[in-house]
């Protein structure tokens, strides 16, 4: 993946921020926002662009753009690096491959303990109800 190129794809727009501050929040722009278009990325084929649109199922607008905002520091700059960080870790997450489990056999051990624990716990509760009389 290459990560320069897939950085200027990117689109950022800056707004303000919510929350407290003070007079400082209502005249700084320090919320960054990354917007990027999935559909029309050049960086990833077909199957990535496929296998990123399902992890990201949620999150994608319906004209395909991504977007992701970070408002936790006072500085533009630094809220910036921090959305483009957390975006290419999401990028490199929906592209990892998935494991395939191979199948192993339950231990002895583990299905005795199993049956012994639920003979104890049916036994608990048969011991609850009251006597019967014949």
């Amino acid at each position: 993946m290459n990560t320069e190129l897939l950085k200027s794809e990117l689109s950022y727009k800056y707004v303000r921020s919510s929350g407290s501050g003070g007079q400082h929040v209502n005249k700084v722009s320090s919320k960054a926002e990354l917007y990027f278009n999935l559909e029309n990325s050049s960086v990833f084929n077909i199957d990535e662009k496929q296998k990123l649109s399902e992890f990201f199922n949620n999150r994608l607008t319906k004209e395909g753009l991504l977007i992701l905002a970070s408002d936790e520091s006072r500085s533009q700059f630094r809220n910036k690096a921090l959305v483009t960080r957390r975006f290419l870790e999401l990028i490199e997450e929906g592209l990892k491959e998935e494991k395939l489990r191979i199948l192993t056999r339950i231990p002895r051990k583990s299905k005795k303990k199993r049956l012994k624990n639920k003979r104890i716990n049916a036994e608990k509760k048969a011991n609850r109800k009251p006597p019967t009389i014949d």
